[in-house]
């Protein structure tokens, strides 16, 4: 039997096979572009290896697209027919859970795996994924150090290792050992997008801007042959930008970095989730900033009204809300506020409760703040507030959220709710509000208030 990089026993016909697998697992873990490509290669190599067709499936329910689940359903399926060893079998459970919507079940055999198999560099990898989005920051944090011990310099995929471990200790307040993980990543492959947006994420922590500037800026020549992760780093630039004020530079980077909608990467996967929470995100800023933002909210407006009862991202929905909101469009914000009521009652699995307790709310916040009541949307999403981590996305991409509560807050003279959430943004973030771009207006005001 074949054995992949990382020592562990896998179902290949041949060496050539097993090694072009570790050579798209490779792309997997450095969000290559390619990669699709190297799957193909590898099914080419060996139609009848399990894994291949997983990671078919993996690929699909990446995508968090409801579009894509048949697909990856059926990939599974296949791969049932295949046989495998006792770790193979497991990660076609895994995968099968996650396509049924039981997330934290899938979760939970991942973690079964790396136990036994510390050195499973998909199934860790999987379970970083996939613990991100469901807001379990202290399960990536405890799976990466859990298999620390039994990874050394020499092993390939140590540095994506290293890469998770920045991003999980950054989302778990632990600064110091986060950037000294991600730049040992780095400084292994200048070309690792998962450590390159870690270190730039403590950066953002800490308000070092001018660092995080130079940080990307630096590295972006290595970005090259990637995929849509580089949007999200340049994401990341233009959040350092907005807050110094350069909302020219922003809007250049919206337009050439992380919208560019002539971008090929940007084409292959137009409606990409964290492209478009990416987009939203930096639009509602900016807007909150007096900014004129022309009609960038078009496109993406389009493109949340087609995906209207596709609840399959918690967290990218409220980002649809922003665009539909901001064009105007509200009987179809209506329609899918509906579709998500209507998934949270028809569906198992976790993420029903997410919709109901998470992203509905902020939702319908959106909605009422759109419609000029300001009120009504803070009590709407108030008891939201603590919930909210379970739509996932980390501290940063969170934070927008947070400012729509205290926009809607301040606006309808809810004093005691804007401290509130001020207290919450200042017990998590280093850098304190007064030194925030999106939050030093209010907390100013409430000092001389008080």
């Amino acid at each position: 039997m074949a054995h992949d990089a990382q020592g562990n026993r896998a179902t290949f016909a041949s060496d050539a096979a097993a090694h072009a697998f570790d050579h798209m697992v490779e792309g997997f873990l450095k969000y290559r572009l390619d990669t699709p490509l190297r799957l193909k290669a590898t099914l080419q190599l060996d139609p009848e290896a399990p894994l291949p067709h997983l990671m078919k499936a993996g690929f699909a329910m990446l995508a968090y697209k409801a579009a894509h689940v048949p697909a990856a359903k059926a990939a599974l399926d296949h791969a049932r027919g295949l046989g495998g060893n006792g770790r193979e079998q497991m990660h076609l459970a895994a995968l099968d859970a996650w396509a049924e919507g039981g997330q934290d079940r899938a979760i939970s055999i991942w973690e079964r795996i790396i136990a036994e198999h510390p050195r499973d560099i998909l199934a860790f990898r999987f379970h970083h994924f996939a613990a991100f989005w469901m807001g379990k920051a202290p399960a990536m944090l405890s799976a990466v150090e859990g298999i620390m011990p039994h990874w050394e310099g020499d092993i390939p995929g140590y540095g994506s290792v290293l890469a998770c471990r920045a991003f999980a200790n950054e989302e778990a307040g632990n600064l110091i050992i986060a950037e000294h993980a991600g730049r040992e990543a780095i400084r292994r492959d200048p070309a690792d997008l998962w450590a390159a947006h870690a270190v730039a994420h403590v950066l953002e922590m800490q308000g070092r801007r001018a660092e995080g500037i130079a940080w990307i800026t630096g590295l972006s020549p290595h970005f090259e042959g990637g995929n849509n992760l580089m949007h999200h780093i340049f994401w990341h630039q233009a959040m350092f930008h907005i807050e110094r004020g350069e909302h020219a530079e922003v809007l250049r980077l919206y337009d050439t970095g992380f919208r560019n909608l002539e971008s090929p990467v940007t084409q292959m996967q137009p409606d990409l989730y964290i492209d478009c929470q990416n987009a939203a995100s930096m639009l509602f800023r900016l807007e909150r900033q007096g900014v004129d933002v022309g009609t960038r909210w078009e496109e993406l407006a389009e493109k949340a009204e087609a995906r209207i009862g596709d609840c399959l991202s918690a967290f990218t929905l409220p980002h649809w809300m922003m665009a539909l909101c901001a064009t105007g469009r509200f009987a179809a914000a209506e329609r899918m506020l509906q579709s998500m009521r209507d998934d949270a009652a028809a569906n198992s699995g976790e993420n029903p409760s997410i919709l109901r307790d998470a992203a509905l709310p902020c939702c319908e916040a959106l909605l009422l703040r759109a419609r000029g009541e300001p009120a009504a949307a803070v009590a709407r999403m108030r008891p939201a507030i603590g919930e909210m981590h379970r739509l996932g996305g980390s501290h940063a991409q969170q934070d927008v959220l947070e400012q729509l509560f205290l926009d809607c807050a301040m606006a309808a003279g809810l004093t005691s709710d804007a401290e509130m959430l001020l207290e919450r943004v200042t017990g998590r973030w280093p850098t304190p509000p007064e030194r925030r771009i999106g939050y030093a207006a209010a907390a100013s005001a409430l000092r001389r208030a008080g």
